[in-house]
């Protein structure tokens, strides 16, 4: 199973080169090609992804928006987000539901829900081709069954929206926002996952001085034991 980082970039202004395009990663396995998350930055682009499938993880904007103008291939989206993609021209709608496992193209896909947003619920995915299997969630503020999602595990993907400080409000006792990298490298010490990479990077990475987050995200590896890296566009990652 072989990961593209096509975007890495979160819901801001700034872009550079290393993260210009919104957050999506391409799965390829046995020559199909499954693209989770089509952001707006998409919309004119999607078709030389060529993917065979798309999977979404919810219905905010830099998520979803690439497929205002429809999409031949399969779409799996939660009720909540198809509810919020309405009408747009995507005849080929399959629906997720949260820890009810589905196969796109031999891959293996579990839902499990997110506290990140009220009005556009988020979900996150446990994905495995074989032995290999990952947790991808860039867009997170609380694993609500962690430890079912994160066993096991041999790369978990999240949320680079903030390093070590998160962007969190609470609504109705749901969290709402990011969690920080520190926090999410909590959780997978506390799981034993061994290696995490970040992606849907904000301000304070895209704009900030490379060695300076790096340095940052050293103290942080150091701390808790886990290989960790900031995705750019493009990295390319094999699980096997």
């Amino acid at each position: 199973m072989k990961l593209t980082f096509l975007g890495t970039r979160g819901e801001i202004e700034p872009r550079t080169a290393e993260h210009r395009m919104h957050t999506s990663v391409l799965i390829t396995f046995r020559r199909k090609r499954i693209m989770i998350d089509c952001g707006a930055d998409w919309a004119s682009e999607v078709d030389r992804v060529r993917p065979d499938a798309i999977v979404l993880t919810h219905a905010h904007p830099d998520h979803i928006s690439g497929l205002t103008n429809g999409i031949g291939c399969p779409v799996f989206a939660t009720p909540r987000t198809w509810d919020i993609v309405g009408r747009w021209p995507i005849p080929n709608r399959a629906t997720v539901n949260p820890r009810d496992p589905f196969g796109v193209h031999a891959i293996k896909f579990e839902a499990f829900e997110l506290e990140h947003s009220l009005r556009a619920p988020a979900v996150g995915y446990r994905i495995g081709s074989g032995a290999a299997t990952i947790f991808y969630s860039p867009d997170v503020a609380k694993i609500c069954e962690r430890h079912e999602a994160l066993s096991g595990i041999r790369v978990y993907i999240g949320d680079g929206a903030a390093i070590t400080r998160p962007i969190l409000r609470k609504r109705d006792g749901v969290l709402i926002g990011h969690a920080s990298i520190a926090m999410q490298l909590e959780w997978c010490k506390a799981e034993h996952v061994p290696a995490a990479i970040f992606t849907h990077c904000g301000t304070e990475i895209v704009s900030g001085e490379p060695m300076t987050v790096q340095a940052r995200l050293d103290v942080l590896s150091s701390r808790t034991r886990i290989r960790t890296r900031i995705a750019v566009d493009g990295f390319e990652l094999n699980v096997a």
